[in-house]
């Protein structure tokens, strides 16, 4: 109830939780962001048992368009999130108001089929219930109302927080809390594969639902090996800053798509069905038959793979055995090769918009001039986010410098957040 949900947000416990997730100087920010949302919750839906759960966006450290592909990533939650209260309403119908893209919609259980322009996010949350189903999960009417930080259509994973914080719902209100995150993301993948025409991989999901700064080897999809990183960048005096470079990529399914399409066109000229049942040797021996095969956009994409696999281990032995610049260097060469080799920083349907390039150029000059720092593309690419890991004495003039040429309020200094979707009232 109301009054239960906002003596909890009162409670020293909640204030220990609020500052793991967002930093100790956000905690009161965030306890009047909670109750502003409990308010808004009763006024919408009336006074009920109600919860509140938390999902991060992510961080994407290294790995780039390598899940699909069933590689390796590096990659990590951040302390933007979205963030909602639900409550069982006992009916066959879901309801949500979604502050954030003032959006107010109903679905009705009885009708999970998408809609003809397969797009939105009704139809998102559609082929959650519906991934759920298909998965052998209960699913029920709920009601929620959801707020969120997550900067959209810009490679930081608003979409899967979104989807994220929805599973941590079903799960807690129907499954009785059982379902592991793995499983949420396997759900995430579904919706936006079959109700988003998305060829998604497992990262984005991964990455919000389990918290925390983590390595996932995809090889065996289904029971992908997470493995958490205990490391603080802050302990190095560095932070890691993202910049929105102006332009969302929420129209570029179609080159999002071809990445993933491309790399599978090499594994089936050997006969397999994803690059990482291929061996990097066997494509440069057969090089010509493979280039005639796939194209040759597809083997350089291809080799990226491989190369970039190679990438997140050493990085995350690098950070094991606390060899920072070798770490930084990984992710100088992780951008390198997704600019080079992957070529996905801006869309071929459009040369000449080109904010990821200009960013990532920008950047390159100031770490250039002060001889510190790595940058790289941030996420899916062709629009969106760059990420910087820079030396906190430089972050000011940075910031300083981009903003100018970018547009205010268009940099972020994240940190990483130890949990991923949860449930806050179980966590407390």
């Amino acid at each position: 109830m109301k009054t239960d949900t906002l003596k909890i947000l009162d409670s020293a416990e909640a204030r220990g939780l609020m500052g793991a997730l967002y930093g100790e100087a956000d905690v009161d920010t965030n306890v009047a962001r909670y109750k502003d949302l409990v308010e808004k919750f009763t006024n919408e839906f009336g006074d009920k048992d109600m919860k509140m759960f938390s999902s991060p966006g992510r961080t994407e450290i290294s790995g780039n368009h390598t899940d699909h592909n069933h590689g390796k990533v590096l990659a990590g939650s951040i302390n933007l999130d979205c963030v909602g209260i639900g409550a069982k309403n006992g009916s066959g119908k879901v309801n949500i108001v979604s502050e954030t893209f003032n959006q107010t919609f109903s679905i009705d259980l009885e009708d999970l089929s998408p809609s003809a322009k397969m797009a939105g996010t009704v139809d998102l949350v559609k082929g959650l219930l519906k991934g759920f189903q298909e998965k052998g999960y209960e699913v029920g009417g709920f009601d929620a109302y959801i707020t969120s930080n997550v900067i959209s259509a810009a490679g930081v994973s608003s979409s899967a927080a979104f989807e994220m914080l929805l599973c941590s719902m079903l799960n807690v209100f129907f499954n009785d809390s059982k379902m592991d995150v793995v499983a949420y993301a396997h759900v995430g993948k579904y919706a936006e594969n079959y109700y988003w025409n998305k060829s998604s991989g497992l990262l984005d999901q991964m990455a919000c639902a389990v918290g925390g700064l983590i390595t996932i080897d995809f090889y065996d999809p289904q029971n992908p090996k997470v493995e958490q990183i205990p490391f603080d960048f802050g302990s190095k005096n560095h932070s890691l800053i993202i910049v929105n470079t102006g332009k969302g990529h929420a129209d570029l399914s179609a080159d999002y798509s071809s990445v993933p399409n491309e790399m599978k066109k090499v594994a089936e000229y050997f006969g397999k069905e994803v690059c990482a049942q291929v061996k990097e040797e066997d494509l440069i021996a057969h090089l010509a038959k493979a280039r005639e095969y796939a194209g040759d956009r597809s083997v350089m994409r291809a080799l990226h793979f491989f190369e970039e696999n190679k990438r997140v281990e050493a990085e995350v032995a690098a950070l094991k055995e606390d060899r920072f610049e070798d770490f930084l260097a990984g992710i100088t060469a992780s951008g390198n090769s997704s600019w080079k080799w992957l070529q996905n920083c801006y869309t071929t349907a459009d040369v000449q918009e080109q904010g990821i390039s200009v960013a990532l150029a920008l950047t390159e000059l100031f770490i250039q001039e002060k001889g510190r720092g790595a940058c790289r593309i941030h996420g899916g690419g062709f629009a969106g986010v760059i990420m910087a890991m820079l030396p906190n004495d430089l972050v000011d003039e940075y910031v300083e410098r981009m903003e100018k040429a970018l547009g205010e309020g268009n940099v972020y200094k994240m940190s990483i957040r130890p949990y991923g979707a949860i449930c806050v009232d179980q966590v407390i």
